[in-house]
């Protein structure tokens, strides 16, 4: 399942793109991109901030600031990691077909996209703003997610899309922003669950704290 299906770019560079809330920015987001950045070769790994993302309607997002400002943090350490604020500057939802087509008109036609992703995102790929464009645009890199079987998507995805996947071999790490937010709100540790940089950010703006928590 980790082979590729159809070529890979030949020239141009190969970026990784990593989109979310990043609300907050954890070790599950950090150990993904840089499995995919070794394992495909790429140049570097964009880490991508949404600024209004469409489809979080259970739970009030934490201004983009905080969260742009947390995975620059968190992000730091790393030389191959950059943060961008292209979807945090825009007017209304982002959608991530636009920020691929804006990333092949900034890097060039020839650059090789490859699209860092959970299993859990890839199965609902179909629902995303004009979805069926986005095998032409970019490779989508798909991690394993605890409670996910990899092999649902070849049932469930229509063949372009499949044959648009790499697999991305790597233990699944259960953490997540949901549950980081819930232990900030109840008073537990976050310790071990997001970077020391992240949890002190949390910390002193008092992120999560009000009801933020799903």
């Amino acid at each position: 399942m980790g082979e590729s299906r159809i070529q890979h770019p030949a020239s141009g560079i190969r970026l990784g793109v990593l989109g979310g809330t990043f609300d907050p920015l954890h070790w599950a987001h950090l150990m993904m991109a840089e499995e995919a950045r070794v394992r495909f070769d790429l140049k570097k790994v964009l880490f991508v901030p949404a600024g209004q993302p469409p489809h979080k309607t259970d739970y009030r997002v934490s201004d983009p600031e905080d969260r742009y400002a947390m995975t620059l943090l968190g992000t730091a350490y790393n030389p191959a990691f950059e943060v961008s604020r292209m979807e945090i500057e825009l007017e209304g939802p982002s959608y991530s077909v636009d920020t691929i087509r804006r990333l092949k008109e900034a890097y060039g036609p020839d650059t090789g996209i490859y699209f860092i992703m959970g299993a859990d995102e890839a199965l609902d790929i179909l629902e995303w703003h004009e979805a069926n464009s986005l095998p032409e645009l970019a490779r989508f890199v798909v991690a394993s997610r605890p409670g996910f079987d990899l092999a649902e998507l070849k049932t469930r995805l229509p063949a372009p899309f499949y044959a648009a996947i790499d697999f991305l071999p790597m233990a699944p790490i259960d953490i997540s922003a949901t549950e980081v937010r819930a232990r900030v709100a109840s008073g537990k540790s976050i310790r071990y669950l997001v970077p020391d940089s992240v949890e002190a950010y949390i910390r002193k703006h008092r992120l999560y704290v009000e009801g933020n928590a799903a």
